[in-house]
């Protein structure tokens, strides 16, 4: 059993500190390159580019990990507002998020069953009902591209075999990151998660640590 206290207290010997770093369906391919390079920083490090303004603490950086925990699965810190993803060799990727508003951060353990890049994008049911001014001109959908809600490349994540309706996605907003802004998914900078995104696998875990009580 994982509790939020057990993943805080321990995150000391989990993450440590960096280690240095060596120097819609219809879119088309050209679309995406055209896309992404929208998205990205010119002369893009990630450890260095912030044309996004970020609090320095949100920037990819790689640090050490405790043994045992699993290559290639994602722990998402959402107290620190942290996304790791376990990397060979006791090491893991560390990238600033921004969480859901309120109840609508759902912790738990998700599978990661679809990868997609430059998806479209339907708001739910839910979130019509729940704020229709702000959804209901989008029930038709958004198609792909820089504005569109789920921004450049989306991890969805699954309970069993059912969608649970939770992403990790890049986002248009990237300064929403360090807070608590979405509806439910986990955010990311366009340009950090086109990075992340390779190195994903299908059926990898992800973690949604809960900010009090057990996950």
């Amino acid at each position: 059993m994982l509790t939020r206290r057990h993943f805080i207290i321990t995150t000391a010997a989990m993450f440590s500190g960096p280690v240095a770093m060596p120097g819609m369906a219809n879119a088309a391919a050209g679309d995406w390159d055209m896309w992404d390079a929208q998205v990205t920083p010119v002369d893009f490090d990630p450890a260095t580019s912030n044309p996004w303004d970020l609090e320095p603490r949100f920037l990819p950086v790689r640090v050490e990990t405790k043994p045992g925990l699993k290559t290639g699965d994602i722990h998402v810190d959402s107290v620190a507002r942290f996304l790791y993803h376990i990397e060979p060799g006791g090491t893991a990727m560390r990238y600033g998020v921004a969480i859901a508003r309120g109840k609508l951060y759902v912790p738990g353990i998700y599978s990661i069953k679809r990868k997609a890049k430059w998806p479209s994008w339907t708001p739910t049911q839910a979130m019509i009902k729940r704020d229709p001014e702000l959804y209901a001109e989008h029930a038709g959908g958004v198609e792909p591209g820089p504005t569109n809600p789920l921004g450049s490349r989306a991890l969805y994540l699954y309970r069993g075999n059912k969608d649970s309706y939770l992403r990790i996605h890049g986002t248009p907003e990237p300064r929403t990151i360090g807070g608590r802004a979405s509806s439910g998914c986990i955010r990311m900078v366009m340009a950090h998660i086109n990075e992340l995104y390779p190195n994903v696998s299908l059926g990898s875990t992800a973690y949604l640590y809960p900010t009090s009580g057990v996950l």
